[in-house]
């Protein structure tokens, strides 16, 4: 039987890797890739296709190519990547629900797989000490690319009901880190000094981005319909994960840190929203016996090994240049204290 995927995001790393990767499976006949912008890295014998899956147009392309599954990992986490938090929304929620509406109509789609993020469980103070796919949030996200993976995943499930025949797979991943992919957790732990929360220590999960891609490949050669947590086995605390990249900490006053996120995103060290602040604060952690027991995948990768391979990749447990961390502590007590000059 043939296979014929579509994979939206191909202009970004993960999303084009995926491409890669799927053309070279035996079981697949035909890839198509398709995004806004041409991919700048190879993706193998995927063929390109120009279109913005906000616009009906991607029925089209759906309906031309016969595709069978549907690969979306279109959702995008900074407003930075798409030109504006507005932008951002409209690609995410809007762009979604566009491509289900394709798909719905579609009779040649059999499957749908989806990346999503454990974001969607949101960070607080009462949150369990793991989250299992069953669990209701107990901080729900307000903001940004969180409460977007939640809309994205209500209008999901609003497609496996309406087309039961489908056989739908939504990944809830932990942040990705790695050797190569860019995330605003990489460049967080790439700031020669990283402001912390004063009086918490966040619990923090990843996964790393080859088990990452292996688990949607996966998904999408084999039948996993159903929801799963996807995280490298353990937890690392922020003060851990700081030490071992070697970059000295200062601790924020809960009362500024929001601030110091905008300050961030100023200087264009990092690019902060407030729900990623929220998540440095609280952390999070979530139950992957599922993805163990019934979706039968396991990470090659703990989260500590993750890490570690990330700081190995981006060479961060070497000495700091003074100056380099001396500017940076300048901009923060600046912020702090209303003395010395903030540049942009």
């Amino acid at each position: 039987m043939s296979k014929v995927v579509l994979v939206t995001g191909v202009s970004r790393y993960l999303g084009g890797r995926m491409a890669r990767i799927l053309t070279e499976h035996p079981a697949v006949d035909r890839v198509i890739g398709v995004d806004v912008v041409p991919p700048r890295q190879d993706i193998g014998g995927a063929e390109f296709v120009r279109a913005d899956i906000r616009n009906p147009i991607i029925a089209k392309v759906i309906n031309a190519a016969e595709v069978d599954t549907v690969v979306h990992m279109g959702v995008i986490a900074t407003p930075l990547q798409a030109g504006g938090r507005m932008s951002m929304k409209e690609i995410n929620v809007i762009g979604t629900m566009q491509l289900l509406a394709a798909c719905q109509k579609s009779p040649s789609v059999t499957k749908l797989v989806v990346k999503s993020s454990t974001s969607v469980y949101g960070a607080g103070p009462k949150d369990p000490a793991l989250f299992t796919e069953d669990m209701e949030p107990k901080s729900a996200p307000g903001s940004g690319w969180a409460k977007d993976c939640v809309e994205v995943e209500g209008y999901v499930r609003g497609f496996a009901r309406r087309r039961p025949d489908v056989s739908v797979s939504t990944l809830r991943f932990a942040n990705f880190l790695g050797p190569r992919v860019e995330t605003p957790m990489s460049a967080y732990f790439e700031l020669p000094v990283i402001p912390t929360v004063m009086g918490h220590d966040a619990r923090l999960q990843f996964i790393h981005e080859d088990d990452g891609l292996e688990a949607l490949r996966q998904a999408t050669i084999d039948d996993h319909p159903g929801m799963y947590n996807v995280a490298g086995d353990g937890v690392i605390a922020l003060s851990q994960a700081a030490r071992r990249a070697g970059r000295p900490i200062i601790p924020v006053p809960p009362a500024l840190v929001g601030s110091v996120g905008a300050l961030t995103r100023q200087l264009g060290l990092a690019d902060f929203s407030p729900e990623q602040v929220r998540f440095l604060t609280f952390g999070r952690g979530v139950d992957t016996t599922r993805m163990r027991t019934v979706f039968g995948f396991t990470p090659q990768h703990t989260t500590s090994e993750t890490f570690d391979a990330f700081v190995k990749a981006r060479k961060l447990n070497r000495v700091i240049p003074p100056d380099r961390v001396e500017a940076v502590e300048e901009q923060l007590v600046s912020l702090f204290t209303g003395k010395g000059k903030v540049h942009a």
